[in-house]
């Protein structure tokens, strides 16, 4: 495809001289006497490059090629101007000029010129579009990769429900005890200004807390009655099983953690290692708070739900002992209808 140019000089003779000379190299040549015609041609017609003289009536080239830059860096500017009048020459390279020729000029250095800005903004170009196409895609695989990372964290959440759904149903649970849980300790954990990765570690730990149980036997964990005490050395082994299952999967290396200590209490009666106060991960001391409230408001093979005044009371009497107190007095001050809210039931 042949490239347009465009000549900008007061003189014809001038301008006639160089479109004659560029014509014979196959450029498609236009003209223009001042700046304002430029422009005016410029509006209607694509060019590739542009010689202008720098002294003319009106504006001066200078300005053309400031104004020109602006509207189109791309577009390649060739000056033309006297030997007397180099400083504005300078001038104009650094205003984005690709090049200058004096005058009087030889025709063959210009069409040289003229051929080599040509190559090099055709090269530029070339560059520019790899540049803007290879962005293009590196957002589309971006898009393409974040689209398959949520598609494989959904895949992992809704294996995870699942499995927690068949244990839950396996102790004969009404509902989901492991979901109501997890949203009971987001709730509380965002209240307490965790937020991001560490209040999803504390959601998936919650959802997690009794995955132990499935090296559990049936007798054990399904028997009626008062376990004997090697059945309850048996049950006290479910969070440090939970935590040997998922502690050597990456993303759920925190939450193993808030598995193992689901149990401690926070004065260090708990189990399986008798931590307490800080010792303790606060998504463990989240958790026990939040635990007691769903075990307590939700029907048990042995027992009808409990109201929830019953929950308080119990909190408020286990302050300090089981439980974390900023953690229970936080719990206290929530109005009940928000943990209903998170329950998705009415509590008695």
């Amino acid at each position: 495809m042949k490239q347009h140019i465009l000549i900008v000089d007061d003189e014809e003779m001038i301008r006639d001289l160089l479109s004659a000379a560029l014509v014979q190299e196959e450029y498609i040549c236009h003209q223009a006497a001042n700046v304002d015609e430029a422009f005016a041609l410029l509006e209607g017609q694509p060019v590739d490059l542009v010689i202008s003289d720098i002294m003319m009536p009106g504006r001066s080239g200078v300005e053309l090629l400031r104004d020109l830059k602006k509207a189109n860096p791309d577009i390649a500017v060739l000056m033309v101007t006297g030997l007397s009048d180099m400083n504005t020459a300078m001038e104009c390279v650094h205003l984005g000029a690709d090049d200058y020729i004096t005058k009087p000029f030889g025709i063959n250095r210009v069409i040289l010129t003229v051929k080599n800005l040509i190559e090099r903004r055709a090269l530029a170009l070339e560059k520019k579009n790899y540049q803007v196409s290879l962005e293009y895609k590196v957002m589309e695989q971006t898009a393409q990769i974040r689209k398959t990372m949520g598609e494989l964290s959904s895949a992992y959440d809704n294996t995870l429900t699942a499995l927690v759904r068949a244990l839950d149903a396996r102790e004969r649970e009404v509902g989901s005890h492991s979901e109501r849980v997890m949203n009971f300790a987001a709730f509380l954990g965002g209240k307490l200004g965790i937020a991001d990765r560490q209040l999803h570690d504390l959601a998936k730990g919650a959802l997690l807390h009794d995955i132990g149980k499935i090296g559990i036997s049936d007798n054990i964990l399904l028997k009626p009655g008062q376990l004997d005490d090697g059945e309850w050395i048996q049950m006290r082994k479910h969070p440090q099983v939970g935590y040997d299952i998922l502690s050597e999967i990456g993303f759920l290396k925190a939450p193993a953690e808030i598995i193992l200590s689901h149990h401690e209490r926070f004065d260090g009666t708990g189990y399986p290692k008798q931590l307490k106060r800080e010792q303790i991960p606060i998504g463990a001391r989240i958790f026990s708070v939040v635990d007691t409230l769903d075990a307590m408001t939700s029907d048990r093979p042995y027992r009808k739900a409990l109201p929830f005044d019953k929950v308080t009371s119990e909190i408020i009497n286990n302050r300090g002992t089981q439980f974390d107190p900023a953690i229970a007095d936080l719990f206290l001050s929530i109005p009940r209808r928000h943990w209903e809210e998170c329950a998705g039931k009415r509590f008695i």
